[in-house]
């Protein structure tokens, strides 16, 4: 049948005004039997993307320098490698990202050295994506840093560390070492369609080697397009303490953040409505 040229070859979707709200692939319209040009394009790019941020690998002498003049610290962070050799070993075992290797390990227990105790260690983990560590670990440390050091409480920071091929659980073994109440782990999240940026935030309170991922709580899509550092600083804050005050995280600790009124300082004064159901009175 011959093409009238009268009627539009793209056909557009009344749902694409929903676009302005969202990231997510709807109202795309249609050529004939499949989608327009444009936008075949444009999902091409962002599945390239999500591979780049996969295998592109991280610049840890960029980023520790960056580190280290944007919070002004004495030492440059620790430079750790998971047992994981390289990239391909680490996508295809992922325990082998869970532990360090054993040079790091008697590295970072070197360093540990004295067995002070600290609140916090943070420790900053490639995982998925480097370019969200790359692009977003300076701006969120900045603001929780200067959280941290507006607070009453003197929060005793462990010496930062930078993990190539690590994946979440890392965390546990470094905080053990470090000898730190609390760990941090900041990671690269597997990358969407629409978002190979996304830093992940997990917070674990005593942590050691074995650990369940219940025992985590966690802050998703730090990014600027997505929850921005300053608040995600916030939420974390908001958590840190409260997992410092009951002696514990995960799935016991409720994710307070987002009430108007945060009362009570043990769970018992806490109000009815903000409690958290799991923890035992």
């Amino acid at each position: 049948m011959a093409h009238d040229p009268s009627s539009p070859i793209v056909v557009e979707n009344p749902w694409e005004r929903l676009n302005a709200f969202t990231d997510a692939r709807i109202g795309l319209g249609r050529a004939g039997v499949s989608l327009p040009t444009s936008k075949l394009l444009a999902f091409q790019l962002a599945h390239a993307q999500a591979q780049d941020a996969v295998h592109c690998p991280l610049d840890v002498e960029a980023l520790s320098s960056e580190l280290t003049q944007a919070l002004n610290l004495a030492e440059a962070p620790l430079h750790l490698h998971s047992h994981a050799q390289d990239r391909a070993m680490y996508l295809q075992r992922p325990d082998y990202g869970r532990r360090l290797n054993d040079d790091s390990r008697e590295h970072l227990q070197q360093a540990a050295g004295s067995q002070q105790r600290f609140d916090l260690a943070v420790v900053v983990v490639d995982g998925l994506s480097a370019l969200a560590v790359q692009q977003n670990s300076a701006p969120f440390l900045s603001t929780l840093y200067q959280t941290l050091d507006s607070d009453a409480t003197d929060w005793q920071l462990a010496p930062l560390t930078i993990v190539e091929q690590g994946r979440v659980a890392i965390g546990d073994e470094i905080g053990a070492l470090l000898n730190a109440d609390a760990v941090l782990v900041m990671i690269g999240e597997r990358p969407g369609l629409s978002s190979p940026d996304s830093l992940g935030l997990y917070l674990t309170w005593a942590p050691e080697p074995g650990l369940r991922d219940d025992r985590r709580n966690c802050i998703s899509n730090v990014r600027p397009a997505g929850l921005q550092v300053e608040e995600a600083a916030r939420r974390f804050f908001l958590l840190l303490k409260e997992a410092r005050q009951l002696k514990l995280s995960g799935v016991k600790l409720k994710d307070r953040s987002e009430d108007d009124v945060l009362e009570g300082d043990s769970a018992s004064d806490a109000p009815s409505s903000t409690r958290n159901f799991l923890v035992a009175d």
